[in-house]
């Protein structure tokens, strides 16, 4: 890695509205906002990220020095395949977590290493692939406050130089996508939940969005299956009252899939 780091008292915390594989080739209004976000961010000591596709029944870490390019999709073009992302990991942030996590068991996992949903953002945010990556899987079979608490005991990275990012969708509804299908006019519920959701964020109130099943039908469509959402209450849980919540990229993709890029800090 080049240089110093050069760290601020505190790093904001951003959850990222991923969407297709593709953005990670597309020069668009999504990969373009994310490419500035990373300009603009004091650049970190390393990233933590939590991604919707690491969605298993454990609490897991990446904890190798050069964590693989996982290409975890198919049915997508050869070049898309053909991308690597060769970021090193962190074994002192592994540790790190680790400690945070106390008393959670959270295990070492070395056959993982970064999935499309860190490296398409990241291959934009960080294009030198420089700054080191871990991944913190999602476990499964925990409900949704057992994620926003594991945020909440992360908070602490921030002032240490670690991004803390989310990589999913606030709104995540495969069964209603527009494939090959564009544009596609969003669909109403999926407008009405995403709005729902920045108004809560604005108002601060966590409780709402990490008992999401409450929000009924628009929630029920625009969250089907819950491992794109989780991944923002990890962010809302590392963000704290002081936080100004900006949004820093938006748009709805296919109809049914929110770009929602959401800042806190």
């Amino acid at each position: 890695m080049s240089g110093q780091p050069d760290t601020p008292r505190r790093l904001p915390t951003i959850f990222f509205g991923h969407g297709n594989p593709m953005n990670a080739l597309h020069d668009n209004d999504w990969s373009r906002g994310w490419a500035a976000i990373g300009q603009r961010l004091p650049r970190p000591r390393a990233v933590l990220s939590v991604s919707a596709h690491w969605y298993l029944p454990a609490t897991l870490l990446t904890a190798m020095a050069r964590p693989r390019t996982i290409h975890d999709f198919g049915g997508f073009p050869r070049e898309l395949f053909e991308v690597e992302y060769p970021a090193p990991g962190d074994l002192d942030l592994v540790r790190r977590v680790r400690d945070l996590l106390q008393p959670l068991d959270v295990g070492e996992d070395r056959s993982w290493g970064l999935d499309h949903g860190t490296w398409s953002v990241l291959r934009h945010v960080y294009p030198d692939a420089d700054v080191p990556v871990v991944q913190l899987s999602i476990d499964e079979s925990q409900p949704p406050a057992f994620h926003y608490g594991l945020g909440r005991l992360l908070r602490p990275l921030r002032d240490e130089g670690i991004l803390l990012i989310g990589s999913g969708d606030v709104v995540h509804n495969l069964h209603a996508y527009a494939w090959g299908r564009h544009p596609a006019e969003p669909f109403d519920w999926a407008l009405r939940f995403e709005a729902r959701a920045r108004e809560l964020m604005r108002q601060g109130d966590h409780h709402a969005l990490v008992d999401y099943p409450a929000l009924g039908r628009d929630a029920e469509l625009s969250i089907p299956t819950p491992e794109h959402y989780l991944p923002l209450l990890y962010v809302l849980g590392a963000s704290d009252e002081s936080d100004a919540v900006t949004f820093p990229v938006e748009g709805m993709d296919g109809g049914s899939i929110s770009m929602l890029s959401v800042q806190f800090g």
